[in-house]
């Protein structure tokens, strides 16, 4: 059975970061301990009621993900268990499945997305300006519709309770510098690509993607936090998608679909969420996870 787990404290490690989800506490200098908790974020906000079970959900299907691509781009995965770096005491069973031991690396201060399709807020963007990221797509595309070739289009990584927003290559490189804004992009793109295809193959279409990344102790670029998740994701059953409205997906989308039709401001303190919402929610993770990885937990 699935757990559910909104909050952790694992005495007597040190909480170094409390995010949207996840708990971050120290191991060692070199290695973190990260715990995907069940809580649920939309619009940068995170939300009263947690989904049972989000939490493992998204560390498995992040570590399909992060052994998939590994000879694209190196991941922070340490080789140490779980089982052993969890303090005395601690639940073994509600965290095993929820918790990753990662190396300790120097996260970038930006999130590196990939669009393949148009949605969400690079459609909203091409409505004003007709551009997305500062990239000038070609006039006449629609909601949902396909782009000729992926694009990379980064934003800014916003602390909890705050909004990401989305910024040109340029101003990325103005805060990473050229060459690593160059091996962001290049890394981000090939994966997405690569679990493009993976995807197609089992009937899911990944609209866009973002992800993280950080630097080890030599400087090295690796993919850090989760990969590839329905938090992170757009995922789409390609059998039901159709250009020109929001197609259903396996993602986070139906919660946000519920949100927009409350007067709500977008900002902290979020709303409720009804139980039904909550259960439809968490059988769409589950069914991607099945689909996409084969990995049944429930």
């Amino acid at each position: 059975m699935l757990s559910t787990l909104a909050r952790t404290q694992l005495d007597p490690l040190t909480l170094l970061h409390r995010g949207k989800v996840r708990d971050v506490y120290a191991l060692t200098n070199y290695e973190i301990l990260i715990v995907a908790t069940d809580r649920l974020s939309a619009f940068d906000v995170v939300l009263p009621d947690p989904i049972p079970g989000k939490g493992e959900i998204l560390t498995q299907m992040s570590n399909f993900w992060f052994a998939k691509t590994a000879h694209i781009v190196p991941n922070h995965l340490s080789t140490r268990s779980v089982r052993d770096a969890l303090p005395r005491g601690a639940d073994v069973s509600a965290y095993e499945r929820r918790t990753v031991v990662a190396k300790r690396l120097k996260p970038l201060p930006v999130e590196a997305i990939a669009r393949g399709y148009l949605i969400g807020s690079g459609w909203k963007d091409y409505q004003a300006t007709g551009q997305v990221g500062g990239i000038k797509l070609k006039s006449g595309l629609r909601l949902a519709e396909q782009l000729d070739e992926p694009i990379f289009t980064p934003s800014t990584k916003a602390k909890v309770g705050d909004h990401d927003e989305n910024i040109g290559f340029d101003q990325l490189v103005d805060t990473i510098g050229a060459h690593l804004a160059e091996q962001v992009r290049e890394a981000t793109l090939s994966i997405y690509r690569f679990a493009q295809h993976h995807a197609a193959e089992h009937g899911v279409i990944i609209a866009d993607t973002k992800l993280e990344f950080g630097l080890d102790q030599d400087g090295k670029l690796l993919v850090m936090d989760e990969m590839l998740t329905p938090d992170s994701s757009r995922y789409w059953p390609a059998d039901t998608y159709k250009v020109g409205i929001s197609p259903p997906s396996y993602d986070k989308q139906f919660v946000r679909d519920y949100l927009e039709t409350l007067d709500w401001n977008k900002t902290a303190p979020g709303p409720r969420i009804p139980a039904g919402v909550i259960e439809a929610t968490r059988g769409k993770y589950l069914e991607a996870l099945k689909r996409l990885t084969g990995i049944e937990l429930d």
